[in-house]
Parts: C-alpha cells; sequence; structure tokens
C-alpha cells in the first residue's frame, strides 16, 4: 500500500531482511521500460479502454487457485479488521464530516473500469486545494507529473496522515477484493491516464486484477521512480506463483509493521 497495504519480490533470499532492488529493474535491456518523461509518446493511447482485447478472454494470471485464496483471505482479514473499521469511520466522519469512504474509478483487468474504495483521508474541496499548490510550487508539480503523487500533500488531513502510515486507509479495498475487481497480490490500481505510462507492457498490466499489495510495495516504493514501478509490475506477471504471492504477503505484513517504512 503508500503504505504497504497500498504502501507500499521474491528474491530467494531472506523473508524478513530489506529485498533488494529485482535484476529486472536494474537491467532496462532484460525489461524495456518506456521513460516516464516521454510517456505522453509512448504507444498507442488507450481512449477507449472497453476496447482492449488483451486479457479480456482469458482468465486473470492464478486462475481459480488465486481467487480461491483472494476469498479466504480477504474474507479472514475482513472479519478481524471490522471493530477498527468502524471505529476508523467514526474518526473520519467526526473530524472531517461527509462519508468515511470515497471511490475512485480504476483501470482493472482486461481494461475494465472499477470504483476502488479507500477511507478517506483528503480534506472534502481536495482537486481545489492540490490545484492551487502545484500552481504555487513548480517543484511539486513536476514531482506530481512524474509519479502522480507529491510529498507532503497539502490535501492530506492530519488523521489522514496516520491512517496511510499505519495502512489502514487501503482496508475498504478488502471489498473490492471479495467483489472480483481486486486480488490481495498485484500490480496498484491505476487510473485511465496512467496506462500510458506502461508503454509495451500494458498488456501485462491488464492480465491480472490488481492487488491491495504487490511486488513494487514491498521493494521500497517510496525511493522509486515510475519507470521501476512498470518494470516490478511486469516482472510479477511474468514470474506469477503461488509461492511468490505467499512471499509479497509475508513482507507487506513486515511493511506495515514498520510503519516508517510504509510510506
Amino acid at each position: 500500500m503508500t503504505n504497504a497495504f497500498e504502501k507500499q519480490s521474491h528474491q530467494g533470499g531472506a523473508l524478513w531482511g530489506q529485498p533488494a532492488v529485482p535484476a529486472a529493474v536494474e537491467s532496462r535491456a532484460v525489461l524495456h521500460v518506456v521513460s516516464a518523461r516521454d510517456y505522453a509518446g509512448a504507444g498507442t493511447v488507450l481512449n477507449d479502454l472497453s476496447d482492449v482485447i488483451t486479457g479480456a478472454t482469458n482468465p486473470p494470471i492464478g486462475g481459480v487457485l488465486k481467487r480461491i485464496m483472494d476469498l479466504v483471505i480477504a474474507g479472514a482479514a475482513l472479519v478481524f479488521a471490522a471493530p477498527v473499521i468502524i471505529l476508523v469511520g467514526l474518526l473520519i466522519k467526526i473530524t472531517a464530516g461527509g462519508p468515511p469512504i470515497f471511490s475512485h474509478s480504476r483501470v482493472g483487468f482486461g481494461g475494465r473500469s472499477f470504483d476502488c474504495y479507500k477511507f478517506r483521508s483528503m480534506v472534502r474541496n481536495s482537486d481545489e486545494v492540490l490545484s492551487a499548490y502545484l500552481d504555487a510550487n513548480p517543484d511539486a508539480r513536476r514531482e506530481w507529473e512524474e509519479t502522480h503523487k507529491i510529498r507532503n500533500d497539502p490535501r492530506v488531513t492530519l488523521l489522514g496522515r496516520l491512517l496511510r502510515k499505519s495502512s489502514l486507509d487501503e482496508l475498504p479495498q478488502l471489498i473490492n477484493i471479495l467483489r472480483g475487481d481486486m486480488s490481495c497480490v498485484g500490480p496498484r490500481p491505476i487510473v485511465k491516464d496512467e496506462l500510458r505510462r506502461y508503454g509495451e507492457h500494458q498488456a501485462e498490466y491488464l492480465a491480472t486484477r490488481p492487488g491491495l499489495t504487490g511486488l513494487w510495495q514491498v521493494s521500497g516504493r517510496s525511493s522509486m521512480d515510475y519507470d521501476n514501478r512498470v518494470a516490478l509490475d511486469s516482472q510479477y506477471v511474468r514470474n506469477w506463483s503461488v509461492w511468490l504471492d505467499v512471499v509479497i504477503l509475508l513482507r507487506t505484513i513486515v511493511a506495515v509493521m514498520r510503519v516508517d517504512r510504509a510510506s
């Protein structure tokens, strides 16, 4: 997950150490990744994702086995997390007002759009706040255009920062997993405009359900640029196995417990 549930590889090493950046990231000859600064011209921009064929006629990677794992893990997690979900919802309602959960359209398996759920961690007029902040801070605008994220985001509330640091803002996505929109492990869900940044690896992103956590999240997401994110997502799809999912989930638990590494 920003966080290890959002925020945030199976490298064959110890599960509990800091994972090294995969070789696929270090060798651009292995995975040709379109530079983020050139993404505007990277391949064909998909104006209508409903026309995407790749991944739409085949099941997501992992098939029935991965889906069963998702249902069991997400179902159990939702039951255990229910008291926390209720408490967080009440705190957001009291401190910020408005609905505690919001949804935003994301690109899912086969190019299908879905509503991705999160606890609301931003002020209610977040679009206006972001626009004014980027206009006044050119460096922040460059960061936003490069990664679609900014440090010290002015839209995030104090409670929202705590939720992001602890990964709790992603808990509502357990519902997305049960609905079949997402998987426990996979590439993080992206908005439509981000898909072009995947260049020739668009088909790999579309071949699986987006994940609550993934290879990028447990490989030091806060210090990686978008090129490396694409490389890690591509590596995950190409090398998927049940064992890889188990390793990522275990590393996610460690990352969530170490909130200093979660953002």
